[in-house]
C-alpha cells in the first residue's frame, strides 16, 4: 500500500494531498473497551452545542470539590483516562472530561486542531477550571488553546506525554504512508490557509514558553515509541516551570493505567 501511495503521490500530488488532508481532518473513531465504558456510564452526561458539534460532556464527584479537566489525544476518547478518573474521584477531585470534535461521541464531522483548542478555551473559562491533564497530541491542542488566550491562568498542569512540533507529526505520517516531498508540501500549504497560521509555528517547546502555568509535571517513557522522548526533552528546556520525568515500561497508551504513574499525578497536585 505505501509503494501505491508512494506513485500516486508523484502522479497525483493535488489528490493525494487531498486524501491526505481528508484523513488528517476526520480522525478515526476508536472502540471503548469494558473497563472506559463502565467509567463514563457513572459520569453525569450532557451534551454541549459548540459551533457544528454537539459535544459529550462528563462529570464525576461532587461539583464543589476542587476542578480538574481531562484532556484526550488525537483519536482518542475521555474514557481513555478511566484509571485516572477513578483515582481523581477518590481523592475528592470533581472530574471534568469531554469527547473533542470527531472524537468518541461527540458529533463526527472534520475538524481541526484549531476548533479542538477553541473547545478547550471555552471550557476553561466557563468552569473556572485551574488544574489540567492533558495527554500525548491533546497536549499540544491545550498549550495551543492557552497560548491564544493569556487572560487564563493554569495553577498545575500534568502533560501524559507530549508531542514538540506539528510538522514533526506531519513529516512522521508523511514517511509512514509513503508520501512525497511535493505531495506533502501541498499538503501543508492547505492545513496553514485552514489554520491561518504557520504550521512551523505549532509548537509546544514555543507555546510553553507564552502560557501562564504555575507548575507543570511532564510524564514521558523513555521508550515512548509513538512520540520519542526527544520532543518532551525539547519542551522541559523550554518551559520554565515545567519538570519532566522520564519512566519507563509504560510506552505511550499503558502510561495511562499505570498505578505509580497515576500516584505521581496525586502527589502531584496534592503538593503545596
Amino acid at each position: 500500500m505505501k509503494k501505491i501511495i508512494n506513485i500516486g503521490s508523484r502522479l497525483f500530488p493535488n489528490t493525494m494531498a487531498y486524501f491526505a488532508y481528508k484523513t488528517l481532518t476526520n480522525p478515526q473513531l476508536k472502540k471503548s473497551n469494558i473497563r472506559e465504558m463502565d467509567i463514563l456510564n457513572k459520569a453525569y452526561k450532557e451534551k454541549i452545542l459548540f459551533r457544528k458539534f454537539n459535544i459529550q460532556f462528563y462529570q464525576w464527584g461532587e461539583f464543589n470539590n476542587d476542578p480538574i479537566l481531562l484532556i484526550h489525544g488525537w483519536e482518542g476518547h475521555s474514557g481513555n483516562f478511566a484509571d485516572v478518573i477513578e483515582s481523581l474521584v477518590a481523592q475528592n477531585y470533581y472530574v471534568l472530561a469531554f469527547d473533542g470534535p470527531s472524537h468518541g461521541f461527540s458529533t463526527r464531522r472534520q475538524t481541526n486542531l484549531l476548533e479542538f483548542s477553541d473547545l478547550i478555551i471555552f471550557i476553561l473559562e466557563q468552569y473556572r477550571v485551574k488544574k489540567i491533564i492533558s495527554h500525548s497530541f491533546g497536549s499540544m491542542i491545550t498549550t495551543y488553546a492557552l497560548s491564544r488566550s493569556p487572560h487564563l491562568e493554569i495553577d498545575k498542569y500534568i502533560m501524559m506525554t507530549t508531542p514538540d512540533t506539528f510538522l514533526e507529526r506531519i513529516n512522521s505520517i508523511s514517511s509512514q504512508v509513503g508520501i512525497n516531498g511535493k505531495t506533502k508540501e501541498i499538503l501543508i500549504r492547505k492545513l496553514e490557509a485552514e489554520l491561518n497560521t504557520d504550521i512551523t509555528k505549532i509548537c509546544v517547546s514555543q507555546f510553553v514558553k507564552e502560557i501562564r502555568v504555575k507548575e507543570a509535571l511532564i510524564l514521558h517513557d523513555k521508550e515512548d515509541k509513538i512520540i520519542p522522548i526527544r520532543q518532551a526533552r525539547m519542551v522541559n528546556e523550554n518551559w520554565a516551570n515545567g519538570n519532566l520525568e522520564e519512566i519507563e515500561d509504560t510506552g505511550h497508551f499503558r502510561i495511562l493505567k499505570e498505578p505509580f504513574v497515576i500516584e505521581h499525578i496525586i502527589n502531584f497536585l496534592k503538593s503545596n
